[in-house]
């Protein structure tokens, strides 16, 4: 009993949840979302690029401070005054020892801001491709709606018995798998499907070099004026074959 009443409630409730969630409002919502965070994006890599500058003027002004005490140095040595000369290396060694800090800061913080800005550029290539995808899924959305008006405006024509209420459900199904089939293209069509596409391709072919280096070193074949052709008794994968024509 039960179990017949949370199927009850799921088939009521879920209803009106579909019903109500609209794709193009809640695309271009998400799509609002992304742009949102561009701001403070751009504030947080100009923060990290400021602490950069910072920290390279610091190094600057040490790297000056060391050459002016090492010349104190070097003139109190020449003047015999040892005590004087003795002061000015305690102090140029702190500075040297700023000096090598503040350049290790330096480096990670530049490394921070080559990181801050290549994320930054990824995540905005990312949102032109999401603000692409959701423009067309917008798109298809409003056809389906479309094709559901006419389809309720023909049916407000026809008297049919139970056959038609399968009919429409059947089609409805259909629209939806389709649906899904579409966005399931979309996902598995992207850049990272591409670039193990040619990550393969590019190790077959150093498998292939490898293997013409072997059969040489072997005297098998003789040295032919380019690796990447074909030698006698040696025939080139298709692939390869394919890319060298």
């Amino acid at each position: 009993m039960w179990e017949r009443v949370k199927r009850l409630f799921r088939s009521i409730f879920g209803g009106i949840i579909d019903r109500a969630e609209d794709p193009e409002l809640i695309l271009q919502q998400v799509i609002r979302d992304m742009r949102d965070k561009i701001p403070q994006m751009n504030n947080n890599v100009a923060q990290v690029m400021a602490t950069e500058k910072m920290i390279e003027k610091q190094v600057s002004q040490l790297e000056k401070e060391v050459v002016e005490l090492d010349s104190k140095v070097k003139a109190a040595i020449k003047m015999g005054r040892d005590d004087i000369a003795t002061n000015y290396l305690s102090i140029m060694q702190e500075k040297q020892a700023s000096l090598t800090s503040a350049r290790d800061q330096l480096e990670t913080s530049k490394r921070a801001s080559q990181q801050a800005l290549k994320f930054r550029d990824n995540y905005m290539l990312e949102m032109k491709k999401r603000q692409a995808e959701a423009m067309q899924l917008i798109n298809e959305n409003k056809r389906a709606k479309m094709q559901e008006e006419i389809a309720g405006m023909m049916t407000s024509f026809q008297v049919g018995d139970s056959s038609s209420t399968f009919d429409d459900m059947r089609n409805k199904i259909s629209e939806r798998e389709a649906r899904a089939r579409a966005k399931m293209e979309l996902a598995s069509s992207g850049v990272d499907s591409q670039m193990q596409e040619i990550d393969k391709e590019a190790k077959n072919i150093e498998a292939q070099d490898a293997l013409l280096a072997y059969k040489r070193q072997m005297g098998l074949i003789s040295e032919g004026p380019s690796p990447g052709l074909s030698e006698p008794g040696v025939t080139a994968p298709p692939q390869r074959a394919k890319m060298l024509e």
